[in-house]
């Protein structure tokens, strides 16, 4: 324990080529995980999460090795503890660790409780004020979209869709917009991995068809739902940006359409872009600063 407390620092166990890993950040981040580092065995399993966390793909042992500075003996116990309590998976392809089913609930439990005390949630409810419909943020969870908050309207005629509640991915705005950020690889992946449900006359249940359609979300970069969920209700999503073109989620706008036309709602997209920028500035807010100074 000691000799790993007094490791070299990570940044120094690269070389040029390690540079352009996403991965490998700054010293910032190298301290913080040094920091860690000093804090026992809980501090080397957040340290790891962290590291998936940050990943858009499985990392294997012998990456997390290089990237933290941790032996190989420690690295193995802490993942097998992980994987043990449900907070990492090995991917089915064996290419590494992912995410596991428990850390995804626990993220999600907490965007969700955080959410109303949150700036974002004023956004939202600033959203609805002006629609005069219910607003809503949600995020991709496999082949389902997740309702982190969510701002119902006043009308007596609603939608009723609590912060937590799931909804499927290919008949919905969010979902296709959001799968439409995916790679070809993983769209298909999740296109194909079930049946598509048929819940109006108008939801898409052809895999192919399917993919087509979300290739013109990517194309338009706005998603739509017209009646392909619920009979008689549409829906509008914009994508919530980050600064290196991450999405983060979606904001949507959904109405009965005996209240809103489809064609009526798409003139509030350019609003709503403008709150998805606003909604994006709070996730970085630190990482902002330094760009206003200069």
């Amino acid at each position: 324990m000691k000799n790993e407390s007094k490791r070299a620092p990570v940044v120094n166990l690269f070389n040029n080529d390690d540079l352009d890993d996403p991965l490998i950040e700054d010293a910032i981040e190298s301290t913080r995980r040094d920091q860690l580092a000093e804090l026992g065995v809980t501090g080397k399993a957040f340290m790891i999460l962290e590291l998936i966390a940050r990943s858009t793909r499985p990392i294997s042992i012998s990456e997390m090795i290089r990237i933290t500075g941790l032996t190989k003996p420690t690295t193995h116990r802490v993942v097998n503890m992980l994987v043990e309590m449900e907070f990492l998976e090995r991917d089915a392809a064996d290419n590494g660790f992912t995410e596991g089913p428990r850390l995804i609930t626990l993220s999600q439990r907490a965007l969700v409780t955080s959410a109303p005390r949150s700036l974002r949630h004023s956004i939202l409810q600033e959203i609805a004020a002006e629609t005069g419909e219910t607003c809503n943020y949600g995020i991709l969870s496999g082949s389902e979209v997740i309702y982190l908050d969510r701002v119902e309207s006043k009308w007596p005629l609603g939608l009723r869709f609590a912060a937590g509640s799931r909804v499927p991915a290919h008949c919905t705005a969010i979902g296709k917009l959001m799968l439409s950020f995916q790679s070809e690889r993983d769209l298909r992946a999740i296109v194909e991995a079930r049946p598509l449900t048929a819940y109006t006359d108008a939801t898409i249940t052809d895999p192919g068809k399917l993919t087509e359609a979300i290739h013109r979300v990517r194309m338009d970069g706005i998603g739509t739902d017209n009646q392909e969920f619920m009979h008689g209700v549409v829906c509008v999503a914009v994508p919530v940006v980050d600064q290196s073109g991450n999405c983060l989620g979606c904001i949507a706008v959904s109405a009965p359409e005996a209240r809103m036309t489809l064609n009526q709602m798409l003139g509030f997209v350019p609003r709503m872009k403008e709150a998805a920028q606003s909604f994006a500035k709070t996730f970085h807010s630190d990482q902002d600063t330094p760009d206003k100074e200069e």
